[in-house]
């Protein structure tokens, strides 16, 4: 029982967050005389824990950086070096030892391990230096990760629902220690980035995804859970490696497959009602299908599907203003898609709504004739259509076209040939832009680069596939064959290039600027279902935040150094939707502006004094 009425005070206080272990980040007062190291009012985190198994928490462990009376009453006095260093001189140690790490997989393993062991310094570290570690911990060096993943496995971080799990799931949920979770990434290892089924060896995306959403949404991090299903692999690799993690069979399919996830989501609910679930890395159809079966239902949404059409649409109407256009005349653009799976489906369909949003097509089929669609056989067209000797021009079988589902259909050219190459539509649509969502390198060749570049003055070249050598084309390529006066953008990183002594600026599509914002706007207004206009107002956000110099030099919109800044931009307009349509669960403050909101909610990694409660209070 706690005696002491300070101890009380604080415990009362942190109620709310209290589990196994507990962090508070709430104001409190606490007298100087219970805690003489403390002021009047100050931020703590409590817990249960004690000696070493407050070192060995990475979610309490400060390293080096524990007070001397903080060691006492943690009982760690002893444990640890005895001279104490604030997190300035520990970020020092681990940017001196990571740089000499020689490899990105290299530094990959070693924030892995500073993660394990340290998250707030992770995060610090993350935070001051996101433009440069998000690639290290996302993409581009997380498909090396994952396809390396069951190597490299060192401690469990987050959650695996497999096929031994059927029927248990709802009991299961309850082993993951804290009670708020906020937001969940969820994988069944499917199509994951451009390398195809890694099974079970995908945990690296949600775990990924989940620090940008804390590092660049400032979701706190004892509120986020990656999840794998693993249903299997077809990666016969895996399924004959005797390391890999994953359930050593075939992947479910059919209606076994749906009611797996449906268990899955069930026991979720049960116990996060409030959670947002983040679709990540699942192939088509399911990632539509599943999509389709809960976004009414749920607070869900697919980052290949929505966040990707949201980043990709912000670049299209970014580059409109770069072009010095107004970003309400997107019916007039011509636009070429590469690759007809969830990812390049999905952009279009963001733009589309765009478009029928801005009132500027009649109907919903005149915005699809803008778009042309090319699949790995090449152009969605149509295979009746005859060639000058009167054959097909395409024979039935495989590819044919009669496979497409309704959505692939949407953009069928019936009055173009069936399977017709990116150089040969190139030709005849002179497009404006060409997007890369087909996760096969070098697939926008030089021949039909050069084509577009001939009737278009500024072409929108956006090769958008992840990890970097699956991109359609680099960076220098693009402005090789376009003399320079390309606007490009890309999903991976590339640096910016210097083509006949000027330099010429790219940009990162990347779906980290819009997936934090929305995260912590969802989390904030508490909102019961993720809706489209979310994600067409979160692309119109990111479009307008670039200045117009920077526009005049080819840049969309910031760096992902920026991405603290964009997420409260982001999250704030997704607040005001949520609102607007009576989808906000949390009430507002009176006299607080929903910005105010969104930046007192925003998890800042500094080390807070640690005291120890009774659990049993």
């Amino acid at each position: 029982m706690l005696k002491n009425p300070a101890l009380k005070t604080v415990h009362a206080a942190s109620q709310r967050y209290i589990t196994r272990q507990v962090r508070s980040y709430s104001r409190r007062a606490l007298t100087t005389l219970a805690f003489p190291d403390l002021r009047l009012e100050t931020t703590v985190q409590t817990t249960t824990k004690h000696g070493m198994d407050v070192i060995h928490d990475p979610l309490l462990s400060k390293g080096t950086a524990f007070s001397i009376a903080e060691r006492e009453r943690l009982g760690i006095r002893g444990l640890v070096p005895p001279r104490t260093q604030e997190m300035d001189k520990q970020l020092q140690r681990i940017m001196r030892n990571l740089r000499q790490s020689k490899t990105p997989l290299e530094k990959f393993v070693f924030m892995t391990a500073l993660q394990d062991r340290n998250e707030t310094l992770y995060y610090r570290l993350l935070i001051d230096n996101l433009e440069e570690l998000s690639q290290i911990i996302y993409t581009p060096t997380v498909g090396e990760a994952c396809l390396r993943f069951h190597s490299i496995y060192r401690r469990a971080r987050g959650m695996y629902f497999s096929t031994l799990d059927r029927g248990q799931m709802a009991a299961m949920i309850h082993n993951w220690p804290h009670d708020q979770v906020d937001v969940i990434v969820v994988t069944d290892g499917s199509r994951v980035l451009g390398l195809g089924d890694l099974g079970a060896n995908g945990m690296q995306i949600p775990i990924g995804k989940l620090s940008l959403y804390v590092a660049g949404g400032g979701i706190r991090p004892t509120s986020i859970l990656p999840v794998v299903l693993d249903v299997g692999t077809n990666n016969e690799a895996l399924l004959n490696d005797p390391l890999y993690l994953g359930m050593g069979h075939r992947r479910l399919e059919g209606d076994e497959y749906y009611s797996f996830v449906d268990e899955w989501v069930h026991a979720i609910h049960t116990r996060y009602p409030h959670a947002l679930i983040q679709f990540e890395d699942f192939k088509y159809p399911h990632a539509y299908n599943l999509l389709n079966k809960y976004k009414e239902k749920y607070c869900c949404f697919n980052d290949d599907i929505q966040s990707t059409s949201a980043v990709a649409l912000a670049g299209v109407l970014a580059s409109l203003k770069a072009r010095g256009k107004s970003i309400d005349t997107l019916n007039e653009e011509r636009i070429i898609c590469v690759g007809a799976g969830s990812a390049g489906v999905g952009v279009c369909e963001g733009i589309i709504d765009c478009m029928v949003e801005q009132g500027k097509v009649k109907t919903r089929e005149e915005a699809y004739s803008k778009i042309w669609m090319l699949d790995q056989y090449g152009l969605l067209g149509n295979s009746l259509l005859q060639d000058n000797d009167g054959a097909r021009s395409a024979p039935i079988g495989l590819g044919d076209r009669s496979n497409l589902d309704e959505r692939q259909l949407s953009y069928l050219k019936k009055d173009m040939k069936d399977r017709m190459s990116l150089e040969e539509v190139v030709k005849a649509v002179k497009p404006t832009v060409i997007l890369g969502l087909s996760g096969s390198p070098g697939v926008f060749t030089e021949g039909a680069i050069r084509a577009m570049a001939a009737n278009v003055e500024k072409p929108c070249i956006f090769p958008l596939s992840n990890p970097t050598h699956q991109s359609e084309c680099t960076a220098e390529q693009a402005f090789e064959w376009t003399d320079g006066r390309a606007i490009f953008a890309s999903g991976s990183p590339f640096k910016d290039v210097e083509y006949k002594g000027k330099i010429r600026k790219v940009n990162q599509i990347n779906n980290a600027m819009s997936f934090p914002g929305l995260g912590l706007g969802i989390t904030v207004s508490r909102a019961s279902r993720v809706t489209g206009k979310m994600f067409l107002e979160t692309a119109v956000t990111i479009a307008s935040m670039a200045s117009e110099d920077q526009l005049k030099q080819g840049i969309l919109f910031p760096g992902v150094g920026a991405l603290r800044q964009v997420s409260k931009e982001v999250a704030t307009r997704v607040c005001e939707i949520a609102h607007d349509e009576g989808l906000a669960r949390a009430p507002m403050r009176p006299g607080t502006s929903l910005r105010n909101e969104i930046e007192e909610s925003m998890w800042v990694p500094e080390y807070v004094p640690t005291i120890r409660i009774d659990g049993h209070i």
